[in-house]
């Protein structure tokens, strides 16, 4: 089965296709949609939002993982990727993807085996257990394929 794990955000949306082929996750393609921080939100959730449609009609993926949202301080910064969480759900129920959302504990417990995991580690295990990882991936590209990972091991 192939998903999208996505790192939800409108500075950076980290997007990652994984399928598991021979028996290990894999990843298909990963990368990461930027806008351009002089926009106004709404122009950069509808450029997000038109990079990840095509995406989705590229890849056709089953299921979509969303991480999250975590308690953050600044107020709009988390208003905004809540914005963007509901643009990517949108996007994933109108081409018919079973949606998954997963907590960023969840996503460390799935990589690691344990909950109080940093990034760090998390991106280890990420180059360590999954095939065909880009070398110097942005971190929410790590973030992304993690998703993913914990999408597929939630199918099983």
């Amino acid at each position: 089965m192939r998903v999208l794990g996505i790192d939800p955000g409108y500075d950076r949306l980290g997007v990652a296709i994984i399928e598991k082929i021979n028996g290990k996750e894999t990843v298909i393609y990963s990368g990461c949609i930027e806008t351009d921080k002089k926009s106004a939100l709404s122009e950069r959730l509808y450029t997000a939002g038109l990079a990840l449609q095509k995406i989705i009609s590229e890849y056709q993926p089953a299921a979509v993982g969303i991480e999250t949202l975590f308690f953050n301080k600044n107020v709009k910064t988390a208003i905004g990727v809540a914005e963007a969480r509901g643009m990517i759900i949108f996007l994933a129920k109108q081409a018919n993807c079973l949606i998954f959302e997963h907590s960023p504990q969840q996503i460390k417990v799935a990589m690691t085996g344990h909950g109080r995991s940093d990034k760090q580690a998390v991106w280890e295990m990420v180059k360590r257990l999954v095939a065909n990882v880009p070398g110097g991936a942005l971190d929410d590209e790590y973030d992304a394929i993690a998703v993913g990972v914990t999408t597929l091991a939630h199918l099983r």
